[in-house]
């Protein structure tokens, strides 16, 4: 008998143009290719989901949760289709197979489907399933005319209401496109579609604003046992800040459409003052780097860069803070002045966030369950991972 339903978040991966692709080439190298794309997909959409499931060329993944944070569901999204770009442009430079399999490698490419409902786990032939009418309308958007319609192949289709429980009050202004499609038994479905190709595009011709270690006036680096993902969810959100972060009672964030990014403003407050950051590099989970004022006389705008550096396995982080030198004699005396104090209060600060991402990392792994093994590549052909 099916478990009691949950709210979840359901996401189907589905590399594209993989049947037609696979129609004409040598079988073994495309075998190898899927795999690979595969676990870099799969990996990319870890931790936030868990797979449910591999579907031919698309892989299900879910997240039992009643609420959804806009900023992260779109930041993992987008994270994972630029993950996806860079194995796919990996692969095609490293093999010098000239196979159709390895030469039509371009012709791939990957779209989403993200919707919020209600699912059921049973168990079938010994593995879980997830099963439900909200599986059924998330499997039916696969079959869409997005592209048809909009000429966009490569992209994220959120259901109205996954919109919703995001607290996306105006995703047209967020630069969501609205879709609809109509299926029997499921009816009509409101969707909104991110283009995903141009997220690619503009993070292929942007750099990440990075203070670089030349330029530190100081610098402190310390290893969180959990992934990038995870630590840069409690570093990011405001919700999360409160838990840590010393001395402040709320933090006020204005974002351009309801999401953060690059031009965020924060406002962390501690009792009548408040620290004011803005945010001038947005590229989770990697790097975040602030411009923030500090409510004293004299004391400059200071510029600081965290960055999130995966261990080999993935499993720890190392996080790095750097505080940039400012150019003036004057500015660089006072921030001086400071530095112990800054030092100090973020120091302290870490130092309780630790314990509170280890915690995270282990209830998450005890309400996990055992997930589906990926394909494994022969690795013919295909560059190393970096």
């Amino acid at each position: 008998m099916p478990d009691q339903p949950e709210p979840a978040c359901l996401v189907i991966a589905d590399i594209s143009g993989y049947t037609s692709y696979l129609a004409g080439v040598e079988l073994d190298h495309a075998q190898d290719i899927l795999a690979d794309l595969t676990d870099a997909v799969v990996r990319a959409l870890r931790p936030t989901f868990r797979l449910a499931k591999l579907e031919g060329d698309a892989a299900f993944v879910y997240v039992v949760t009643d609420a959804i944070d806009g900023s992260i569901l779109q930041d993992t999204i987008e994270h994972c289709y630029i993950a996806f770009r860079r194995r796919l442009r990996d692969i095609g430079q490293a093999s010098q197979c000239d196979c159709n399999a390895c030469t039509y490698i371009p012709r791939l490419d990957l779209k989403f489907v993200v919707h919020h409902g209600l699912i059921a786990k049973q168990r079938m032939a010994g593995r879980e399933e997830l099963v439900g009418r909200d599986v059924i309308v998330v499997h039916r958007l696969l079959k869409n005319d997005v592209q048809a319609e909009s000429g966009i192949g490569a992209y994220a289709l959120y259901t109205d209401e996954c919109v919703r429980i995001m607290g996306l009050a105006d995703p047209a202004g967020a630069g969501l496109i609205e879709h609809r499609e109509t299926y029997d038994i499921v009816g009509e479905v409101i969707g909104w579609v991110r283009d995903l190709e141009a997220v690619w595009q503009a993070t292929e011709t942007s750099s990440a604003l990075v203070v670089g270690a030349e330029q530190a006036a100081w610098t402190a680096s310390l290893t969180f046992e959990g992934p990038p993902a995870i630590v840069w969810e409690w570093i990011t959100s405001p919700a999360r800040r409160l838990q840590w972060q010393i001395g402040v009672e709320a933090v006020n964030e204005a974002s351009a459409g309801g999401r953060r990014g690059v031009g965020t403003t924060n406002h962390c407050v501690h009792g009548r003052d408040a620290i004011v950051e803005e945010v001038l590099a947005w590229h989770p989970p990697e790097v975040l780097t602030t411009r923030f004022q500090m409510p004293m006389p004299g004391v400059p705008k200071l510029t600081r860069s965290e960055l999130f550096e995966a261990t080999s396995d993935g499993a720890k982080t190392v996080f790095t803070v750097r505080v940039q030198r400012p150019s003036s004699a004057k500015d660089r005396v006072k921030l001086e002045e400071m530095a112990p104090f800054l030092f100090r209060a973020y120091g302290d600060g870490l130092a309780m966030l630790a314990p509170l991402i280890e915690a995270d990392v282990a209830a998450r792994s005890a309400r996990a369950v055992p997930e589906p093994e990926l394909p494994v590549s022969a690795g013919r052909n295909l560059i190393a991972r970096t």
